[in-house]
């Protein structure tokens, strides 16, 4: 497994660098033929310019002899016909039938040819390809005199041509360069990927502690390794809230079980009378009782989490109606514990939900109240509205909680280990019922509580418009 992993890495780094190789040829191959079609055109004019300040300067030194136009013969001639043949220039004097009259430089190299009009053209032989300006002389030189200026191409191809040629070698050896620095720099990017592989081989159900703890720069590699950290604590907890939920659902099941399991091996020990048959039934009944009740709740929260019961279309609910006729319900219960349970409750009150889980909800918060306030205490339920949504309290005058167990008591199973000892019968799901309850209707449940002063649970839903 790890060295298939270690291939697809190094197959990760061969295409990340192929791909940079391909992109860089690409942009080279462009790059360059720009640049070789525009040093090409850049010498053809500054050779037509050279070509045109030759010719007006040529003008200047002309003459009049035996009735055409001629070069002005002076100490400097042959110096000049020196550096002009050094130059590579050719000049000629010419009529209009073609007759050269006089020359200097490489002038019997250039093809003749009649000029047609004033400009450029080009002139090729079979050794050399000329770039010639033609200009037409003053009308005091006769009709139809022509002055060609002309210089030879083969520099510029020259040039052109070496360029391509250091293109085409510098072309593979440019390329191997940046693949050598691509796979390096492909490595060195890769690397944490590594780390955080071996990191995720290493994390099994019996180990969620393992952390990849990226400290490099901060680029996506950093950020793919927080997110996983950050994914691997909430796999880690709630891997944690599952083996804790389980091992109490197995604490839960197993006591009614153990209690179920004694009676009757009492029972069965010796004969017994009706009475007592009767009496070790009852008690069973109510074990049964309380393991109905636990597996339904357990149940409940089980379909809560894979969202089976979570209604398809929620429904206009009348909370008013609603919370009237739980405390009309609750009343009896709460006389026989001689509590008062006062109801504060606007009329009117619409929100959007299921009838059948908000009953729920408030029989668990109300009964909640009930079972830990003393005879002589008091409950009250309040449902107001405001402009955000509807708010329903339940607060009661009870023994009240601990600050330090506030936080967790809407987690399942979790009960303070006051409530255990006196055994108020509960399993410790009502209150996570009623938070998952909560949740799904897209509620906020929060608690307050004081304790020897009572608790207040606040339950806040969106309104129906």
């Amino acid at each position: 497994m790890i060295k298939l992993l270690r291939l697809k890495t190094r197959s990760l780094r061969v295409s990340l660098t192929a791909w940079y190789i391909l992109l860089l040829a690409f942009t080279l191959t462009l790059f360059s033929g720009y640049l070789y079609i525009q040093l090409e055109q850049s010498l053809r004019t500054q050779l037509d310019a050279s070509l045109q300040l030759t010719s007006t300067q040529t003008l200047t030194n002309l003459i009049s002899s035996n009735g055409h136009p001629a070069f002005r013969k002076t100490r400097n001639s042959q110096t000049i016909t020196q550096q002009l043949l050094e130059a590579g220039f050719a000049i000629r004097l010419m009529d209009q039938n073609g007759k050269i009259w006089d020359g200097l430089g490489r002038d019997l190299a250039i093809p003749t040819t009649l000029p047609t009009h004033t400009g450029f053209s080009t002139l090729t032989t079979s050794t050399t390809t000329w770039r010639v300006y033609n200009q037409t002389l003053p009308t005091a030189y006769g009709e139809g005199a022509w002055l060609q200026v002309a210089e030879s191409l083969e520099p510029i191809y020259e040039a052109s041509e070496h360029l391509l040629t250091l293109m085409v070698l510098g072309f593979p050896l440019v390329l191997m360069i940046a693949a050598l620095g691509g796979l390096f720099l492909a490595d060195r990017a890769l690397r944490p990927i590594e780390r955080i592989i071996h990191t995720a081989q290493n994390i099994d159900a019996n180990d969620f502690t393992q952390r990849i703890g990226y400290q490099g720069s901060t680029d996506e590699v950093r950020r793919l390794a927080k997110t996983l950290d950050r994914m691997l604590d909430r796999l880690q907890l709630a891997f944690e809230h599952e083996q804790r939920f389980t091992a109490d659902a197995a604490h839960e099941l197993r006591t009614p079980l153990t209690v179920i399991k004694g009676r009757i091996g009492v029972t069965l020990s010796r004969s017994r009378t009706v009475a007592e048959y009767e009496q070790t039934l009852q008690s069973l009944e109510q074990e049964t009782d309380r393991l109905i009740r636990l597996t339904h709740g357990l149940l409940f929260l089980a379909r809560l989490d894979l969202r089976q019961t979570h209604p398809a279309l929620l429904q206009a609910v009348d909370l008013s109606h609603l919370l009237t006729t739980l405390v009309e319900q609750i009343q009896p219960l709460a006389e026989t514990q001689q509590i008062q349970v006062l109801a504060e409750i606007s009329p009117q009150l619409l929100v959007l939900g299921n009838a059948d889980y908000l009953t729920n909800l408030f029989l668990n918060l109300i009964d909640n109240a009930l079972k830990y306030t003393p005879s002589g205490g008091r409950v009250t339920l309040k449902a107001t509205q405001n402009y955000q949504g509807v708010e329903v309290q339940v607060q009661d005058t009870g023994v009240g909680i601990e600050a330090k167990h506030l936080p967790l008591l809407f987690d399942r199973f979790y009960r303070v280990k006051e409530d255990r000892s006196r055994q108020t019968g509960g399993a410790g799901l009502g209150l996570a019922i009623s938070h998952e309850i909560t949740r799904l209707h897209y509620g906020k449940l929060t608690v307050q509580s004081q304790v020897k002063h009572g608790t207040t649970f606040t339950l806040f839903l969106p309104q129906h418009h």
